[in-house]
């Protein structure tokens, strides 16, 4: 995943959309560092991802409500889906 990818803050619905650009073009740049590449294993990792994300958060020591939609919450699904098993 690309630093700048990794680094995105995203706040709004713009930012998300900038988001989602820079991960279709890691995927197509960078395949090797995805774990789920095609959209069956990726929508599966999403669904487990989500479950698990405010454990992800509290380990982290973020203090983030995972419950409270927000759409750096929604991105960080989405990279998370890129790598978890």
């Amino acid at each position: 995943m690309t630093e700048e990818l990794a680094q995105l803050k995203v706040t709004n619905r713009e930012s998300f959309s900038e988001f989602i650009e820079l991960l279709r073009l890691d995927l197509a740049c960078n395949p090797g560092s995805w774990e789920n590449r095609n959209l069956n294993d990726f929508l599966n990792a999403m669904a487990n991802f989500s479950e698990d994300i405010q454990g992800v958060y509290d380990n982290a020591k973020h203090k983030v409500d995972a419950d409270k939609a927000s759409w750096q919450t929604f991105a960080d699904i989405l990279k998370g889906a890129t790598m978890y098993e």
